[in-house]
């Protein structure tokens, strides 16, 4: 329903462009939302709002516009609005939503006569129209190249400032150099939040005042469709995601996790002297969760730039920097791992952590599977499937391995009792292992300084016996354990 093509009223010869009436429509439109709403509580003013919008949507389409649509759409409003100026709440609040869609489409939509409009309407106005305002304003401005280039560098910035982020919050010294910067005090004056209101008001009023409507019958001869010879995505999506953005993404991407690599070539696993105020557990700790996040984000970015059979994916000077950038993602996931193993050795291990461990384990498998299926030419499809062989396999495997038998030796013999460094000893994790942590529980009461008393224990050993006193309850890895058991000579102890 949605046209990605120019608004019918600009299509057609000598009319005029209206591009900059409808964004001052659409900052007036903000600026009332923001003295109706912001810290304010909200009733009337709903529908006092849904007029404004309204009357911003005739205002910025009154070429369209005729008289007896124009006034049935003031009528069906009016009537949304009695309930929400009665009371606001959510069933209220429905209605004005209903009803500012319908009177909007009422008034721009010359083809709009059926309830399945009304839900196309919908659609398209709070889930496509609110991502369009970048892409309307950088193709239909008279600034066309600055607007361009403004939107050639959107998503790259976008997600640099996200991977910037990502990295401060797992390296100390990347926080520390951008602490340095003191964006606080460049942006003391302004305050995000609001600021986020505003971009979110406009983004949600541009549609209603930039309208794009394609009707059932065909209006206007169809401009030539982008998609008979190109198999690139619509031209809203083309500017955000085209090959121009894709290689500025992957210049300054490859450059940020180049920073990012080199510095864990350097300190984690060269341990070189890190600066002052910073020591090599904090460097080596807190880092894990954070990369693992930032490869997940590359991955989706390569998965969304590099289309089977798209420009991207076809160019010959995107597809190194791709390599190259999911390689890095790779050297990242392997870093991830090393500094969770080194908290590991610090602070023992945790059924959590193995979980962490196993899942870089399947992003890492992912991230080569992006590069084959861009090398082999394969399509989504046979990446989603290998990825679920993947997972699938590796679960099975998991499901075969006694993890509660192995963190349990684990902090064992890894505790400060037994190796004399790292922390003491939680037998109160222990115990909650289950029986499999009976072995390594009988181990801990031989070490010098561990005090593990017998009702724990002889908790385990009560769950033990009623799991093999039912042949339903049997299973292979508890009669392992019940032969070290009984090898030991343990009686559960008697129930009362």
């Amino acid at each position: 329903m949605t046209d990605l093509a120019s608004p019918l009223p600009d299509v057609r010869s000598g009319a005029p462009n209206l591009l900059p009436v409808k964004l001052a429509l659409a900052l007036g439109i903000a600026a009332l939302a923001d003295w109706l709403f912001w810290n304010q509580r909200i009733g009337l003013s709903m529908a006092l709002f849904a007029v404004a919008l309204l009357a911003g949507s005739y205002l910025a389409n009154f070429r369209i516009a005729s008289r007896r649509r124009s006034l049935t759409a003031a009528a069906v409003l009016l009537i949304a609005l009695v309930p929400a100026v009665e009371e606001l709440n959510g069933l209220s609040s429905l209605f004005v939503i209903a009803g500012i869609v319908v009177s909007a489409a009422l008034l721009t939509n010359p083809d709009f006569s059926r309830l399945s409009d009304g839900a196309r309407a919908c659609r398209d106005l709070f889930l496509i129209g609110p991502f369009r305002l970048v892409g309307d304003v950088a193709r239909t401005t008279d600034i066309g190249a600055i607007s361009t280039g403004l939107t050639l560098w959107f998503v790259p910035l976008i997600f640099g400032g996200i991977f910037v982020f990502l990295f401060a919050s797992a390296n100390p010294l990347i926080e520390k150099w951008v602490r340095l910067l003191d964006i606080r005090e460049w942006t003391a004056s302004i305050n995000l939040a609001r600021t986020l209101f505003w971009i979110l008001v406009l983004s949600m009023a541009w549609p209603f005042l930039h309208v794009r409507w394609r009707g059932r019958k065909a209006r206007t001869p169809a401009l030539p469709s982008p998609m008979s010879d190109n198999p690139e995505p619509p031209a809203n999506f083309l500017t955000l995601f085209g090959t121009g953005t894709i290689l500025r993404s992957l210049i300054l991407f490859n450059a940020l996790f180049a920073f990012q690599t080199v510095l864990d070539l350097v300190f984690l696993w060269g341990n070189a002297k890190l600066p002052s105020g910073i020591s090599y557990a904090d460097y080596a700790h807190r880092g894990a969760y954070p990369l693992i996040v930032t490869a997940l984000l590359s991955a989706g970015f390569v998965l969304a730039a590099m289309r089977p059979g798209g420009a991207a994916e076809r160019s010959k000077i995107i597809r190194p920097l791709v390599y190259l950038w999911l390689g890095q993602n790779v050297m990242l996931v392997i870093s991830s791992m090393l500094r969770l193993s080194r908290y590991v050795e610090i602070y023992m291990l945790t059924g959590w952590r193995i979980a962490a461990l196993v899942w870089m384990l399947l992003v890492t498998i992912g991230l080569v599977l992006i590069v084959m299926r861009i090398i082999l030419g394969q399509s989504g499809g046979w990446l989603v499937r290998m990825n679920l062989i993947s997972l699938t396999a590796t679960l099975y495997v998991c499901a075969l391995i006694n993890f509660d038998a192995i963190i349990a030796e684990y902090n064992v013999s890894h505790s400060k009792e037994a190796t004399g460094r790292g922390v003491n000893l939680d037998d109160y994790y222990l115990v909650s292992l289950g029986p499999q942590a009976l072995p390594a529980l009988d181990r801990a009461r031989l070490l010098p300084m561990v005090h593990v008393g017998d009702c724990g224990r002889n908790r385990l050993l009560s769950i033990q016996a009623a799991d093999m006193a039912s042949w339903r309850a049997w299973g292979f890895r508890s009669w392992r354990l019940q032969r070290y058991l009984d090898a030991r000579q343990d009686k559960p102890p008697s129930a009362s």
